[in-house]
């Protein structure tokens, strides 16, 4: 029987291989074994575990089910995630692996309106500003919007999460993309407000240093209760789960709440900024 050596060092990819076969051989299974277990043949397993074959998010969630990870940190999902969104900020992947499961999303951001609320042109705005800057490829410039929008769309559920959004007046007044994609951005903006599971606020520039936060806040709140957060700077992201420290930011979220604008108050003034006045 060949056997190739495996050098997990030399990408993510070769790392999920490795990875996968090792799993593999814990169990004492050959590959003919896997694949039954998974539903794929055993030469999709040997191309995955030699890294000739990118793994799948289907092929992810089989090797979880199989080698019973799904429930655990460390799921060949999430290293799926962090593979395919490699230009993603730390963190970030798991993040939003919670988000699509979360009963209560609160959002706070500073000069860019929140993803969960982007349009598509003003996505792909950004995502092409940060390819003329360097900071990433054209081609992770499309997976950033075709991720964006799988997230939006894992949002539009039977029951969906209640969304508290805040935001920085400078969300709204920073002009992105020009007049058109603006007019458009902010008229989103407006109908999020109007939907029975929202709640949109924007803390004015006159709140001063009762801001509660200078960087943009991640809250969720998960089926069981339990609250997490996730808060990035412009080089790093951190996910944080120990009550401790995440209760603090909720306090300091709702304290931020209080001092913004009321729902009515903030598409008042998002209207008048469409009509051009200040």
């Amino acid at each position: 029987m060949n056997r190739k050596d495996l050098e997990p060092d030399s990408s993510p990819q070769a790392a999920f291989g490795a990875r996968v076969r090792s799993a593999r051989e814990a169990c004492g299974w050959n590959q003919e074994e896997l694949a039954e277990q998974t539903g794929y043949s055993s030469t999709h397993i040997s191309a995955v575990e030699t890294g000739r074959k990118m793994p799948t998010l289907r092929f992810s969630r089989s090797a979880d089910h199989a080698f019973g990870t799904g429930d655990t940190v460390d799921t060949f999902e999430r290293q799926w995630r962090e593979i395919r969104h490699g230009s993603l900020l730390e963190g970030f992947p798991q993040y939003v692996g919670h988000e699509g499961r979360a009963v209560e999303i609160r959002l706070y951001n500073i000069g860019i309106v929140p993803g969960l609320l982007q349009t598509p042109a003003y996505a792909r705005v950004l995502a092409d500003s940060a390819v003329r800057r360097g900071a990433i490829t054209s081609g992770q410039a499309d997976e950033r919007v075709s991720f964006l929008a799988e997230r939006q769309a894992a949002l539009v559920r039977s029951r969906p999460p209640m969304m508290f959004v805040t935001m920085d007046e400078s969300c709204i007044r920073r002009p992105v993309g020009g007049a058109a994609v603006m007019d458009a951005q902010l008229a989103r903006l407006v109908e999020f407000a109007e939907l029975p599971n929202t709640l949109l606020q924007v803390a004015p520039y006159e709140i001063g240093e009762r801001r509660t936060f200078d960087l943009p806040v991640n809250l969720l709140t998960l089926p069981d209760r339990s609250v997490i957060c996730y808060a990035e700077s412009q080089a790093q992201g951190h996910l944080d789960r120990e009550s401790t420290s995440v209760m603090p930011m909720l306090t300091a979220y709702h304290q931020l709440q209080a001092e913004a604008l009321s729902q009515a108050a903030s598409v008042a003034m998002i209207s008048q900024l469409r009509k051009g006045t200040p």
